[in-house]
């Protein structure tokens, strides 16, 4: 049974349509925990990431996104399984995302992680795989240049054999999605990219919506709530822009962020594993952000790009521009192989 405790607060999430007709809510629960500062995965915080999507669940969170890289698929499929058990929700009503990593381009490779992907998770099919990056490489970090288009025949056999229900990729550019559609029997239903205040990425979005294929945004705070270099741009939480748009709608600076997405038809995943925070970012259904505050947030869009992996710009199929660095940091070990799992011993 769920608390009365909980129950006092609940959140309504919307669904955006896909092309093909299934709904995905637009607002989920993103799973990646993260590196420390040793660039070490931060698999400590796995019981914290298990409680937090306990509670999402009990207030009315039914999407969630996890990937073969984020190692939580097995924490992810518990918690479905045990709230399915409580009563709390059925399998049709959780949206389940996941991704094929870099390791596993070819065809048949893309597939059998697809498999792998549904035994961790404990399911019998999974709502949404995507390609993670274009990008491909073997266990020990070498460009394999393996074309995404052999990856995407993976994703497309897996759709047709049951395996998922709908198909998509990640961090795909303007020219690598055209191309992509191009050369597909099954066209992606999504597309999953950083957009911030910071980054509109306009041309990309806009083309995605004439081609009727969701955006969903990751990282969608960008330099707003975490420390990066010290020319990130603004705006801060106490950005006085912000904080008097904040007063006026009554909301905070990062709710601003996420219903000024969904405004525009863009679906976002944030993570978090503190409870006020995860019922804050699904609190955004109830109020609209006016045509002239819209236009004062555009204004912040600079290009920057707050998640850039440099250390993979010299790679086949790297979607952004090359940055010109002095120094490049090392890609990190945990990158390349891993086991999965709060007690990462699972394959």
């Amino acid at each position: 049974m769920v608390s009365s405790s909980v129950l006092k607060f609940q959140v309504t999430i919307p669904n955006f349509k896909l092309y093909n007709g299934k709904e995905m809510p637009a607002l989920g629960f993103g799973t990646w925990l993260g590196l420390d500062e040793k660039l070490e995965f931060k698999v400590s915080d796995a019981p914290k990431l298990v409680d937090a999507m306990l509670y999402a669940i009990d207030i009315g969170y039914r999407h969630f996104d996890t990937a073969h890289f984020y190692r939580m698929e097995p924490e992810v499929g518990y918690v479905i399984k045990k709230k399915i058990e409580e009563g709390v929700v059925r399998r049709e009503d959780v949206f389940v995302t996941t991704k094929v990593w870099q390791h596993n381009h070819r065809t048949d490779d893309a597939y059998a992680s697809i498999e792998a992907s549904l035994r961790r998770l404990g399911l019998d099919y999974i709502d949404l795989v995507l390609i993670h990056w274009p990008i491909s490489m073997d266990i020990n970090g070498v460009d394999e240049k393996i074309d995404y288009l052999e990856t995407y025949r993976g994703l497309e056999n897996a759709m047709k054999n049951g395996l998922v229900k709908s198909i998509g990729v990640s961090n795909f550019n303007l020219a690598q999605l055209e191309r992509l559609l191009s050369n597909c029997e099954v066209k992606p239903a999504v597309n999953q990219i950083q957009v911030t205040i910071n980054l509109l990425e306009k041309e990309l979005v806009s083309f995605c919506k004439a081609q009727n294929i969701l955006v969903v945004s990751y990282s969608s705070f960008g330099s707003l709530t975490r420390s990066y270099a010290t020319d990130a741009p603004p705006p801060k939480p106490d950005d006085p822009c912000l904080v008097e748009m904040g007063r006026k709608y009554n909301k905070t600076a990062t709710q601003l962020v996420l219903r000024f997405l969904y405004q525009r038809g863009i679906a976002t995943i944030p993570k978090s594993l503190t409870k006020a925070r995860i019922l804050e970012n699904a609190s955004i259904f109830d109020f609209d952000i006016d045509s002239g505050d819209v236009a004062t947030l555009e204004k912040f869009d600079c290009g920057y790009r707050s998640d850039v992996p440099i250390f993979w710009q010299e790679y086949t199929n790297y979607p952004f521009e090359k940055q010109e660095k002095e120094f490049f940091i090392d890609m990190p070990e945990s990158l390349l192989k891993w086991k999965n799992g709060a007690n990462l011993d699972i394959d």
